[in-house]
């Protein structure tokens, strides 16, 4: 028997894994999963379709036949990741668009920013949250995944416990 085949393997020979490399490991398995999309309002096959999690808004409205003459897709963020449980509504051309639109973060129309859906802007309404901070909050979000808790908050950086105390009854998490 050769020494060589059962030669130990020196510390040396290891890389480690570092949390950043895992989270971003995490996520891409979650973007290879298939998700679950409901699309109302102006397209003509409305409904749930399930797509890949990597998957961009655009694809929902070609699988739901595409947009009817009368929607207003200006309304909408086609370039827009799907997530889990998303909802798109495309309005008709000069109705107001809906609570539940394609990148809208309120949700049910309650008032609260849902933050694992929030555009920039919605998140910029938020009392003491700014340009900066409404982008690392989505940046935190494409990098680990959505928001379990509202303390997650306290992993973005530039956000301290006081932020997440007065923002907690405006936000909400699923």
């Amino acid at each position: 028997m050769n020494n060589d085949d059962h030669k130990a393997e020196s510390p040396e020979d290891f890389t480690p894994v570092t949390d950043s490399e895992n989270k971003k490991s995490q996520t891409k398995e979650t973007e290879n999963q298939l998700v679950m999309v409901d699309i109302k309002g102006e397209v003509l096959r409305p409904g749930v379709y399930e797509i890949s999690g990597d998957a961009r808004v655009n694809e929902v409205i070609e699988l739901a036949g595409g947009f009817s003459k009368e929607a207003d897709q200006t309304m909408v963020n086609l370039a827009q990741k799907v997530q889990d449980e998303m909802v798109i509504a495309i309005p008709k051309l000069g109705e107001a668009p809906s609570n539940t639109t394609a990148a809208s973060g309120q949700a049910d129309g309650n008032g609260k920013v849902n933050l694992n859906y929030a555009t920039q802007e919605e998140m910029e309404t938020l009392n003491g949250i700014g340009p900066s901070k409404a982008q690392a909050i989505i940046q935190y979000r494409e990098e680990n995944g959505f928001f379990q808790t509202v303390e997650d908050l306290l992993n973005v950086s530039g956000i301290g416990e006081k932020t997440v105390e007065n923002l907690r009854d405006d936000i909400q998490v699923p």
